[in-house]
């Protein structure tokens, strides 16, 4: 709510500064009488004012309709606004203000272009190596070698007769926490490829009402979790080898609640508990984790749980677990759109995150293709 009024404001604010240029615009040319400016403007400078105007206004419709480049005519506008300024600036002195404003906040969106832009890059590069892949149907020879709670998953899901998942494309909601502090509101999104196990997450969250972008790479033999105020200011910074033992449970996660048709993976083993529990032993670049998967009679995968994962916060392992819930078909699939995360700590259960999956979308082929699934 403090964001979007935020917002309304700094929109309200920039168009109405845009405005104001237009009365020097008037008084060059003569065409309105304005006793308060009393110093004469050339016709050459009262079109400069114009074009500032002009470059403000559209500088605040560009933010409204979230242009990703607004924040270069932002600059422009400001740049030339203060420079219109300093010609007059015994009457106009006080416009120097939005224009401060504008600048800074045109520079931290830079900020997070930028940083998001690396995110981006990595998307582009892992999708280049996963094009042209071939994509077989997924048939019921498939789920042989699988205990029989993974093939009840699996025929719950709708994998059977459709392709092979090579890679995804998820959009989540949500909260998270840190342990002692309050829930941050959140959106994320991310790819994943299973030719070469990659998971590129990035998400945007809002603390105290600033902006945290935050980006998880997992890749080849490396995983880095970079959260930045604004795309700047460094906030967490973890890599290194118990970050990648710890993401390669999260894409193990993600295999078995996001793309399920990845289980027949020939990287994972298999050992069955009972009719709706198996232990699930994933390996990825000689780094080998497990986790616990619990079903229900109706085939559903409701929690899964290892004790692999590192807290990066204290470099300690937990228990650490992900119930879910809330099935629903998403784009020809049943799958589950609600989840918690959950540290077991010795003093107590914290649920760290709650999160929504609001759409999934299989076997991409260029990042446009999947934004507009």
């Amino acid at each position: 709510m403090i964001n979007s009024i935020a917002k309304i404001i700094f929109v309200l604010m920039v168009a109405f500064h845009g405005l104001i240029h237009l009365l020097s615009f008037l008084k060059a040319f003569d065409l309105v009488q304005i006793n308060k400016l009393t110093r004469p403007i050339s016709r050459p400078l009262g079109l400069l004012w114009l074009v500032a105007a002009l470059v403000l206004v559209v500088t605040a419709a560009a933010f409204v309709f979230k242009v990703q480049w607004w924040w270069i005519v932002a600059i422009v506008g400001a740049l030339l606004s203060q420079i219109l300024i300093f010609t007059a600036w015994k009457g106009a002195r006080v416009g120097s203000i939005p224009n401060l404003i504008l600048l800074i906040v045109a520079i931290l969106a830079l900020g997070s272009l930028r940083f998001e832009s690396g995110y981006r890059q990595d998307v582009c590069s892992a999708q280049e190596q996963a094009r042209g892949l071939p994509v077989e149907i997924l048939t019921e020879s498939d789920l042989q070698t699988l205990p029989p709670p993974v093939q009840r998953y699996l025929r719950y899901v709708g994998v059977v007769g459709k392709p092979k998942v090579v890679s995804i494309f998820a959009e989540i909601t949500g909260e998270m926490s840190q342990r002692e502090g309050a829930y941050f509101p959140l959106t994320a999104e991310q790819y994943n490829f299973f030719n070469q196990p990659t998971r590129l997450f990035f998400m945007k969250g809002r603390m105290f009402g600033l902006t945290v972008p935050g980006y998880h790479r997992y890749q080849e033999k490396s995983a880095a979790m970079d959260i930045r105020l604004f795309g700047l200011l460094p906030v967490v910074k973890v890599d290194g080898v118990v970050m990648f033992e710890a993401d390669t449970v999260t894409m193990f996660n993600d295999m078995c609640l996001m793309a399920p048709a990845t289980l027949i993976d020939q990287r994972i083993t298999w050992q069955a508990v009972d009719d709706l529990t198996v232990k699930g032993i994933f390996t990825n670049q000689g780094t080998t984790i497990s986790a616990m998967l619990y079903f229900n009679e109706e085939g559903q995968l409701v929690n899964f749980v290892s004790n692999d994962r590192w807290d990066v916060s204290t470099m300690k392992q937990y228990p650490f677990s992900t119930p879910v819930s809330r099935y629903r078909n998403i784009n020809g699939y049943n799958l589950p759109t609600y989840g918690e995360i959950i540290w077991h700590y010795p003093d107590g259960d914290f649920v760290y995150g709650k999160l929504h999956i609001t759409n999934i979308v299989y076997n991409i082929q260029t990042a446009e293709h999947a934004q507009t699934q």
